[in-house]
C-alpha cells in the first residue's frame, strides 16, 4: 500500500516540464553513447540515422563515401522508428564474405524481393536458391554459346550504323539545333538493343524520329516508384497499395504497361516461332531458344520443365533482361562520355588507338562513314576498355546492393550480423576509397588498369561493378562489347561537346543517372582536319 500511495503521490506531482527534461537527458545520453561507440552517423533515439539521411539526401552517395571511409568500412543503420535496420559495406573482405564464402547465408532475402514484386515477379534479379540458380543456367548457356555472341555482335554493328548514327546525323546536318540529350538517346538504343537480342523484337526507339515509346517511359517509372518503398517504413507504402493511392497507384499503372509489353512480346515470338513453314535463319536470341526448349521438353513430356518455362516465367525473363541490358550500359556510357569532356588528354588516347587499329586495317579517310568495328578489332581496344572501367569505378550502374542474412553471422573481424538484417554495399563508395585505390582515387585514370599495354582486371570484390561471387553479371561481356562499338563508332566520327552550365550529379535512385541528363552537340571530325 506504501509503495503504491508513494507511485500515485509521484505521479500526481510530476510536470509536464519534468517529462521534457528527462525526454532532453535521454536525447543527449544517446547522443553521447553513440559518439564514443558507433563510427558511423548517429542513431537517435525513434529518429534512427532519419536526421543524417534527411541533411545529406541530395549528395547521398558522397556523403556515404565518406562516412565510410571514416567508420573503416562499415556501419550501422536504423531507420524510422526502428524499422530498417541494416549494416552498409564499402569493405572488400566483408563484401566477399556476403557475396561468395557465405554466398548462400546472404540472399536477397524477402524485404528486396517483396519491394519488386509487382515489377520484377520471379525473374533473375528477383530470384533466390533454386529459382534463381535455375535461371542463370539457363541463361548463361544460352549467353556464351558462339551462336548467340554472334548474333548480338550483328545486332549491335546495325543498330549503331542503321539507326544510332543515322539520328546524330540528321541531328547534325538537317537541324538548326543540334543540341541532344545523350542520355535519353542512349537509353533507347541500349532498349533496342536489349529487345532485339534478347527477344528478336525492335521497338523502334531510335527510328530517325525518336518516338515516345510507351513501355520505355512506364519502366522507368515503374523502377523509381519499387525504390520508395525501400525509403518509408513497410506501413505507409502497403496502405498506399491497400487504398491505391499516390506512388502506388503509379506504379500500378506503370507495371501494368510493362507486363502487357512483355506478354505481348512473348506471344507474338511464339506465333512467329510456330508458323507454318520454316524461318529463314535458326532465331538466335534469348526469348526464342527458351521457347524452342520449352517445346521440345513438351513433346518429352517433361512436368518440371514445363512449370518453369510458363509463360510468367518467360515475361518475367523478359522484364528482368530489360533492367539488365538496358540501363545499366546506356548510363555507364553517359558517364564516359561527360568524363573524357572533363579529360580531353584521354580522349586523344582512344583515339590514338583507333586510328592504330585503321591503320593495320588499311583504311583510308573516304571510308570513314563505312567503318564498321568487328570483334576482333574491339578486343584490341585495350585502352578504350580501362577508360570505360574507369568510369565505372567513379561512377558505377549501379551504385548499390542489397542482400539480407537468413540465419545469425558474424564478420570475420567479429562484428555480428542478426537473422533478418539487410546488409547494404555500397558500390559508389568503394570505388573512392584512398586505402583500396590509392592517394589518387577521385583522378579519372585508365592507365590504373593496363599493364605493359595490357588490360588486367581487378579483384571483384574491390570492383563490384558487375556484381561478384556466384550472382556475378553474366552480360558482362556483352555489356563491355556493346559500350566499346558505341563509344568507338561515335568518337571516331564525332566529338561529343557537353554544353556548358549543366548541374551534372546522380538521380538518387537503383541505377546511378544524371538528374538532368546530359546536353550535347556533336562536331564532325572532319570539320577538324584529318579523322584519323
Amino acid at each position: 500500500m506504501e509503495t503504491t500511495s508513494f507511485l500515485i503521490s509521484f505521479f500526481t506531482h510530476i510536470e509536464f516540464y519534468d517529462i521534457l527534461l528527462a525526454l532532453l537527458g535521454l536525447f543527449f545520453f544517446s547522443y553521447i553513447h553513440e559518439k564514443l561507440t558507433n563510427k558511423g552517423p548517429t542513431l537517435w533515439p525513434i529518429l534512427g540515422m532519419l536526421p543524417s539521411f534527411a541533411l545529406h539526401v541530395h549528395e547521398i552517395h558522397e556523403w556515404n563515401t565518406k562516412t565510410l571511409e571514416k567508420s573503416g568500412g562499415s556501419y550501422r543503420i536504423r531507420g524510422l522508428l526502428g524499422g530498417f535496420q541494416g549494416i552498409m559495406l564499402g569493405d572488400p573482405v566483408k563484401i566477399e564474405y556476403i557475396l561468395k564464402t557465405k554466398f548462400k547465408n546472404f540472399p536477397k532475402g524477402k524485404y528486396y524481393r517483396e519491394r519488386f514484386r509487382e515489377l520484377l515477379g520471379d525473374g533473375i534479379f528477383n530470384a533466390d536458391d533454386d529459382g534463381w540458380k535455375e535461371q542463370r543456367r539457363i541463361a548463361t548457356s544460352e549467353m556464351h554459346t558462339s551462336r548467340f555472341v554472334q548474333y548480338s555482335l550483328q545486332t549491335m554493328q546495325s543498330l549503331v550504323h542503321d539507326k544510332l548514327l543515322k539520328v546524330i546525323d540528321k541531328q547534325v546536318f538537317l537541324s538548326t539545333n543540334n543540341t541532344m540529350d545523350l542520355q535519353e538517346l542512349l537509353l533507347r538504343f541500349t532498349f533496342d538493343n536489349v529487345c532485339v537480342a534478347a527477344f528478336g523484337v525492335d521497338p523502334g526507339c531510335v527510328a530517325l524520329d525518336l518516338p515516345e515509346i510507351p513501355f520505355a517511359k512506364a519502366f522507368e517509372e515503374a523502377t523509381e516508384y519499387s525504390l520508395f518503398r525501400f525509403l518509408v517504413p513497410p506501413v505507409v507504402w502497403k496502405t498506399m497499395r491497400f487504398f491505391n493511392i499516390s506512388n502506388e497507384r503509379k506504379l500500378k499503372d506503370a507495371v501494368k504497361i510493362v507486363h502487357e509489353f512483355a506478354e505481348t512480346t512473348v506471344k507474338n515470338r511464339k506465333a512467329d516461332l510456330n508458323k507454318p513453314g520454316k524461318l529463314d535463319h535458326e532465331p538466335c536470341d534469348l526469348l526464342s531458344r527458351l521457347i524452342k526448349m520449352q517445346d521440345h521438353q513438351l513433346h518429352k513430356n517433361s512436368h518440371d520443365i514445363t512449370t518453369v518455362f510458363s509463360d510468367k516465367f518467360l515475361k518475367d525473363f523478359c522484364i528482368s533482361f530489360i533492367l539488365a541490358g538496358r540501363d545499366t550500359s546506356s548510363v555507364a556510357l553517359v558517364w564516359f562520355f561527360w568524363l573524357l569532356h572533363e579529360n580531353p588528354n584521354v580522349e586523344n588516347k582512344i583515339l590514338h588507338e583507333i586510328n592504330e587499329i585503321l591503320t593495320q586495317r588499311g583504311a583510308t579517310k573516304d571510308e570513314l562513314n563505312n567503318i564498321v568495328f568487328g570483334a576482333e578489332e574491339l578486343d584490341k581496344m585495350v585502352y578504350l576498355q580501362a577508360a570505360l572501367s574507369e568510369s565505372l569505378r567513379l561512377y558505377p550502374s549501379v551504385p548499390i546492393d542489397f542482400k539480407q542474412a537468413k540465419e545469425d553471422d558474424v564478420f570475420p573481424d567479429g562484428m555480428p550480423i542478426p537473422k533478418g538484417r539487410r546488409v547494404l554495399y555500397h558500390v559508389y563508395a568503394l570505388g573512392r576509397v584512398k586505402s583500396i585505390w590509392g592517394e589518387d582515387c577521385l583522378e579519372f585514370r585508365p592507365e590504373r588498369w593496363l599493364k605493359d599495354g595490357q588490360f588486367v582486371s581487378e579483384n571483384q570484390f574491390k570492383y563490384a561493378v558487375f556484381n561478384a561471387g556466384p550472382r556475378l553479371c553474366i552480360g558482362k561481356k556483352f555489356a563491355y562489347t556493346q559500350m566499346k562499338m558505341v563509344a568507338a563508332s561515335i568518337l571516331l566520327r564525332y566529338k561529343v561537346k557537353v554544353i556548358d552550365g549543366q548541374v551534372i550529379t546522380p538521380k538518387v535512385t537503383t541505377t546511378l543517372y544524371m538528374k538532368h541528363g546530359l546536353s550535347v552537340t556533336f562536331q564532325p571530325r572532319q570539320l577538324e582536319g584529318k579523322p584519323f
